[in-house]
C-alpha cells in the first residue's frame, strides 16, 4: 500500500500526484489519497518555511525556477514558477477531496491544474464551482458537504496523523506504513524499494 498525503498548494506535489501514478500501476499498487493542509504542519512543527520566504537566497531562487521547469517538461505539465496568488488557502478544496473520497482523483486534478497550470485561485468559490463543473460534480452539494463538522474534523486528522508519523510538508508519501518519502524528487528512491520488495517476493 502506498499512502499519498497532499495538498493541492504545492507545485512539487502537483508533480508527484502526476508522477506516481503510472509507478504505481507498473508494480500494481493501490494509492491511498490522503488530503491534508501543508499550512497546518509549516505553522505547528515546519516554520523555517516561512524564514526561507521572508530572506530568500537569489541564486537559489533562480536554480529553482531552473529545477521546476526541467521536472515539469520531463513530466509534460505546465506549471507556474509563481501564480499570482501565492501562497493560496487551499483549505476549501481539501476539504472537498475529502469529500469525495474515493472519488476525488479528477477533482483533484482538475484543482492542481486550475491553480498551477491556468493561475486561477483556488481559494475562490468561483474557481471551485468551476473545477466542480469541468468534472459533473454538484456545486452546490459540494459546498453542503465541505461545510460538515465532520469533513473538516478529518482534513485536520490527516494533517495531524502525517505530523505524528514524521511528516513535515507535502507530498509526503509512505510505503507500507512506516517507509517515508518526502517530494517528488525521492520517487526513484520509492520506486527502488517497490523493485526490491518485488524480487524478495519472487525469491
Amino acid at each position: 500500500m502506498i499512502e499519498f498525503f497532499f495538498d493541492c498548494s504545492s507545485p512539487w506535489t502537483y508533480l508527484a500526484f502526476h508522477n506516481i501514478q503510472p509507478l504505481a500501476r507498473e508494480f500494481e499498487e493501490n494509492i491511498s489519497w490522503r488530503p491534508i493542509l501543508v499550512g497546518g504542519i509549516f505553522n505547528t512543527i515546519n516554520p523555517s518555511v516561512y524564514a526561507r520566504r521572508e530572506n530568500p537566497v537569489p541564486a537559489k531562487i533562480a536554480y529553482d525556477k531552473k529545477d521546476m521547469a526541467d521536472w515539469a517538461r520531463l513530466a509534460d505539465l505546465t506549471i507556474l514558477m509563481r501564480p499570482k496568488v501565492f501562497p493560496v488557502n487551499s483549505v476549501k478544496a481539501m476539504r472537498g477531496c475529502i469529500w469525495l473520497g474515493k472519488d476525488m482523483l479528477p477533482f483533484a486534478r482538475t484543482v492542481f491544474q486550475m491553480y498551477w497550470g491556468e493561475d486561477q485561485d483556488i481559494s475562490q468559490d468561483t474557481v471551485l464551482s468551476e473545477a466542480c463543473r469541468r468534472c459533473g460534480i454538484d456545486a452546490e452539494a459540494f459546498f453542503a458537504g465541505i461545510g460538515r463538522q465532520p469533513i473538516k474534523d478529518q482534513l485536520k486528522a490527516n494533517t495531524d496523523e502525517v505530523m505524528a508519523r514524521g511528516g513535515f510538508g507535502s507530498p509526503t508519501i509512505f510505503l507500507d506504513k512506516t517507509d517515508m518519502y518526502f517530494g517528488n524528487d525521492r520517487l526513484p528512491l520509492l520506486r527502488d524499494a517497490l523493485s526490491r520488495r518485488k524480487a524478495g517476493a519472487v525469491r
